[in-house]
């Protein structure tokens, strides 16, 4: 009788551990602003869900009522990591608004972060471009980093307003890519690996293959461009494949970017030159 109780104590405290190593990562604020850059911006804080607030920057392009481009860094940044984006977006004539996703950065702390609260977070700040920004037109587009990327695809699955999106290393399957991980690890899936994920789910209180982007892309009214480097380590090619697969046809298209890595897409030379032509159709600017 002792054993019977002290066994599922013990695995029950295992898996906590595991959990809480699962989404442990730094959360540093950000080092540098856009004044860097001699970009004029405004500080910014909008709610989000469970009565959280996030911290962004708002960039205008002027006066007059203008597209808006939404900027997603992945897990574990922050908004500093979007500079570079900005610099090189400013001069499109759209409004820029990026922000710091939940448990990031500046933006207030949550438990158990993941691609459905990103995605909530998402819509949240289409809600306050619509509601608090008179100088922002119809039309938004989202410029996704990894697991921005991907929250960006189930966000706008479940939000029309959202036109157009930029994937840059997305996942299609969250479990794809964290059974690809323990693997690396040399963890095996079963049971280990399949033990954890089924009680993440449980403890978190989602399922993975509901918000997965793969099962959520076809819904998406969204101009899609998937950017996915042919070497990416962290989240295989074959999902920007399956996500391309899945998406509505004529709606989504994938750039394989020879030679390029996970966080590494950016330095390729027909980057800017790609994003800034989706952009400029797709928000019709």
């Amino acid at each position: 009788m002792f054993w019977l109780i002290i066994i599922p104590a013990v695995l029950l405290i295992l898996l906590e551990i595991t959990i809480s190593l699962l989404y442990r990562y730094p959360i540093r604020p950000h080092e540098a602003t856009p004044a860097a850059e001699n970009i004029a911006f405004e500080e910014i804080r909008f709610p989000t869900r469970k009565g959280k607030t996030l911290y962004g920057w708002w960039i205008a392009a002027c006066d007059e009522p203008r597209p808006t481009i939404i900027l997603m860094h992945g897990w574990g940044q922050n908004i500093g990591k979007m500079l570079p984006a900005i610099n090189k977006l400013a001069g499109l004539g759209a409004n820029i608004l990026a922000f710091d996703l939940r448990n990031h950065g500046s933006s207030e702390a949550d438990t158990h972060p993941n691609l459905l609260k990103f995605s909530e977070d998402l819509r949240a700040a289409v809600d306050y471009i619509t509601t608090s920004r008179p100088e922002a037109g119809d039309k938004i587009a989202v410029l996704g980093f990894s697991v921005g990327g991907g929250a960006a695809i189930h966000a706008s699955a479940h939000d029309a307003r959202i036109s157009s999106v930029v994937t840059v290393g997305a996942m299609a399957r969250p479990i794809d890519v964290m059974r690809y991980e323990m693997g690396k690890r040399h963890i095996p899936y079963i049971p280990i690996g399949w033990l954890i994920l089924r009680y993440a789910e449980l403890r978190i209180g989602i399922d993975f293959d509901e918000i997965a982007p793969v099962n959520n892309i076809a819904r998406s009214r969204a101009e899609i461009l998937l950017i996915h480097g042919d070497q990416d380590k962290v989240v295989p090619v074959s999902q920007a494949h399956r996500l391309l697969e899945a998406g509505q046809p004529g709606k989504v298209q994938l750039w394989i970017v020879e030679g390029k890595g996970h966080n590494d897409c950016t330095y390729h030379p027909e980057f800017q030159d790609r994003v800034e032509k989706f952009l400029r159709t797709t928000l019709e600017l």
